[in-house]
This record gives structure tokens, C-alpha cells and sequence, in this order.
């Protein structure tokens, strides 16, 4: 027996239109705050990492773009790899004071959370 859907949620997410002219933006327009807006916070993690610390920065508020262009600078001032995602930029290796002089030179306001 057919299970009966009676939901958008059961079509999988699909939403079906017969609408020729309908132009569906999959992307909200989200604005990256100033630097002088911004709090971050930079933390020494790790868990889940082999026993390697890793150097995180949370908090960051505005584009995806402009998280990737902030982690590559940062990368680049450490000299190590790295990652952003989900509104955070992972660093490789124990950077945590180096990244918050950077960061606060560049006007973002930098809080030291954990040891």
C-alpha cells in the first residue's frame, strides 16, 4: 500500500510550480559586519584531533566569502592549514596570541576563551 504524503516535508524538501516566471534565490544576501562589530572569540582545542591542538576563532558574523578571505589571511600569517566553516576559522597548531594581535590590529574586538 502507497504511503500518502501530506506534507512538504515528506516530498524531500521539493516545493513544485507552474509558475514560468518564478526565479527561486537559494541564497539569502547576508552582510558582513565591520570589524569594529564583530566579537570573536579565539579558543585552543584538541579533542577529536590526534592529540594536535588546533586554534579556533568563533563568532563571526557576515558571508561565507568573507570568512574564507579572513582564514586564508590568517593562514598565511601562521604559515600552517587550515579551514572556516559554519562561522569558524580553524587553524592548525597553537596560534591563539599571534591570531589575536592580527586580528585586534585589524580592528576586530578578540576575547581569550579557555586556558
Amino acid at each position: 500500500m502507497a504511503k500518502k504524503t501530506n506534507s512538504f516535508e515528506d516530498l524531500g524538501g521539493f516545493v513544485f510550480s507552474t509558475n514560468e516566471d518564478f526565479e527561486f534565490d537559494t541564497q539569502e544576501a547576508v552582510e558582513t559586519l565591520a570589524p569594529k562589530d564583530q566579537r570573536l572569540e579565539a579558543h585552543l582545542d584538541k579533542k577529536n584531533r590526534g592529540g594536535k591542538i588546533a586554534t579556533i576563532i568563533k563568532g563571526f558574523e557576515g558571508n561565507e566569502e568573507d570568512l574564507k578571505t579572513l582564514a586564508k589571511k590568517l593562514k598565511t600569517l601562521c604559515g600552517v592549514g587550515g579551514s572556516a566553516k559554519d562561522g569558524d576559522i580553524i587553524i592548525q597548531g597553537n596560534f591563539r596570541d599571534k591570531i589575536m594581535e592580527y586580528l585586534t590590529k585589524e580592528g576586530y574586538k578578540v576575547k581569550r576563551v579557555g586556558g
